[in-house]
């Protein structure tokens, strides 16, 4: 929950950026001079490509929430018995042992997009989060493709 709140706090906070900076953007683009104008335009541009950003994330946030919750309502999660580090991370020599499992079942049915997310669960364990973000992104389209 608390997640969520730092989420919706940052939305909030750029969507008041945004006003800010595109008004300056706007006196900026009506002065004048080439240089200003030039600024003017990278600051609406700038901020845009941040929201967009952010709201990629956010949907990103969402869809994989929402493979969670269909895998654990078809008791298909996989359990989180592996040993915990005192930052709440998995020991990374026992999320590795337990990788090649997950692999496997990829390799088996490249086209499940259970097999996928809990291969991005393995690597989110074992600390590679950019295959992590990849394998759950795979995920993602598969299952909505299949829908």
């Amino acid at each position: 929950m608390s997640q969520k709140i730092g989420v919706a706090v940052m939305a909030l906070l750029l969507g008041l950026y945004l006003v800010v900076v595109v008004r300056l953007a706007i006196t900026l683009i009506l002065i004048d001079d080439t240089i200003a104008r030039g600024i003017g335009i990278a600051l609406i541009v700038l901020p845009l490509l941040g929201a967009w950003a952010l709201v990629v994330e956010i949907l990103f946030g969402i869809r994989s929430q929402r493979l969670v919750e269909m895998l654990e309502g078809e008791g298909a999660l996989p359990a989180d018995s592996l040993p915990k580090l005192t930052s709440g991370r998995p020991e990374r020599a026992a999320a590795d042992a337990e990788f090649p499992t997950y692999r496997a079942e990829v390799e088996a049915q490249p086209e499940s997009w259970r097999a996928w997310f809990r291969l991005g669960l393995a690597y989110d364990a074992s600390g590679d989060r950019r295959r992590a973000r990849d394998a759950i992104r795979k995920a993602i389209a598969l299952q909505r493709r299949a829908r």
